[in-house]
């Protein structure tokens, strides 16, 4: 659609989203092609009055039908009632030709096997078999009727072809609605991602607030009350603590400040980040975690593995019940690996695309980031029981720097 101008790409946007809309645009030229059909052949029908007065009458619907849907918002009946005008017309168009129906066979039952129900394979397969048994039945009746008629050979390999016709639109219809079916699932499993990414930027926002009141915060308060007491009474001793309590209000603001704005990682890079965040964890959950950390300078993933390691150890102390956790960090060949370690009750990795399929954020985000850069994500076996998560992206493009 997007090499099509822009008012044929609206229009098309506009029509193609409904089977309804599309049903209605295409049954004008169908009529005509009726009408054409029977004028070049000179077709002679059984009560031609009848038919004629049909036609007419089918053509004004038409006509009428489709100001309707362009115009009107869709109801949930518009496409029983374009079938049910569909099938009506063509049955009536059937009785008035009589034998001559086998001329318009082309066109009177194409419209009510296609139209309406592009997304209901079992209303289209019912109405693609009762077509063809009723136009099976409308020979054996002119048939019986008219002796010297009888029952051609060809009304079986038209049946034939009807029945085709059927189980061909109607194995169209179940793929569509397949398609259709995965991209509601998809569409939901999106929501769902972005309310829990609101839900977690919340949490973490909160988790902010708390670190900042708990930490720096406190520690300014206790230097402000300290400096104080030293403008009445200094002393050597007075002075070290204010000057711990200050540097203790850095080191937690640096670490509140790289945990709100990962930016800040350019200046301190992977490795320092990484043990600050451990230490973090380890404080605030009063767990022990192991860090084997290398030096690897500041490369172009490191965004991604440092929320890669936060969204794990959350991981593992939220499900996995752990006492203890091992971070580490090295290069593998040509590529940067991260590990965390855990002893917790361990996790399946038969799992893993399945949480992702149900749309959990953390690890749906995390696959799609670390894939995204050509890396991939993995659990293994643990030795003694829990878990083991390897992050292993490329590591072609980083800096000193």
């Amino acid at each position: 659609m997007s090499n099509l101008p822009a008012p044929l790409s609206r229009a098309a946007d506009f029509l193609g989203t409904e089977p309804v809309r599309v049903a209605a645009v295409l049954r004008l030229p169908l009529i005509v092609l009726i009408g054409l059909l029977v004028w070049i052949e000179g077709v002679d029908h059984w009560l031609p009055a009848v038919y004629w007065s049909v036609l007419i009458v089918y053509t004004a619907t038409a006509a009428v039908w489709l100001t309707v849907v362009v115009r009107r918002p869709l109801q949930w009946w518009f496409g029983w009632a374009s079938t049910a005008i569909d099938v009506v017309a063509v049955l009536a168009m059937c009785v008035a030709s009589g034998g001559a129906t086998s001329w318009l066979l082309p066109i009177f039952f194409l419209i009510p096997i296609t139209v309406a129900f592009l997304d209901r394979p079992e209303i289209t397969a019912l109405i693609g078999a009762s077509t063809a048994v009723g136009y099976l039945v409308a020979w054996i009746i002119y048939s019986k009727r008219d002796d010297t008629m009888g029952l051609p050979n060809v009304v079986y390999v038209q049946v034939g072809c009807l029945a085709w016709l059927a189980l061909a639109t109607t194995a169209l219809c179940l793929v569509l609605a397949r398609r259709r079916a995965r991209v509601r699932s998809l569409l939901e499993v999106r929501r769902r991602l972005v309310s829990e990414s609101m839900q977690a930027d919340e949490r973490n926002n909160r988790q902010l607030s708390e670190q900042l009141h708990d930490g720096p915060l406190q520690n300014l308060l206790a230097a402000r009350l300290d400096l104080e007491d030293l403008r009445e009474q200094p002393s050597a001793i007075g002075f070290e603590r204010v000057d711990t309590a200050l540097q203790d209000a850095i080191n937690m603001l640096r670490s509140a400040v790289s945990t709100l704005h990962p930016q800040v990682l350019a200046q301190v890079g992977l490795g320092a980040a990484l043990r600050e965040l451990v230490g973090q964890y380890e404080r605030r959950w009063n767990v022990s975690i192991d860090c084997a950390v290398e030096e690897v300078g500041k490369p172009t993933s490191q965004a991604l593995l440092y929320r890669a390691a936060r969204e794990l150890l959350a991981n593992a102390h939220k499900h996995s019940r752990a006492t203890r956790l091992r971070v580490e960090l090295d290069h593998e060949a040509d590529s940067l690996v991260l590990r965390v370690v855990d002893n917790g009750v361990g996790f399946d990795p038969a799992v893993l695309n399945q949480k992702v399929a149900e749309g959990h954020i953390g690890l749906s985000s995390l696959v799609v980031g670390v894939e995204a850069m050509g890396g991939s994500v993995r659990l293994v076996d643990t030795p003694g029981g829990g878990t083991t998560v390897v992050v292993a992206v490329p590591d072609g493009d980083f800096s000193d720097a």
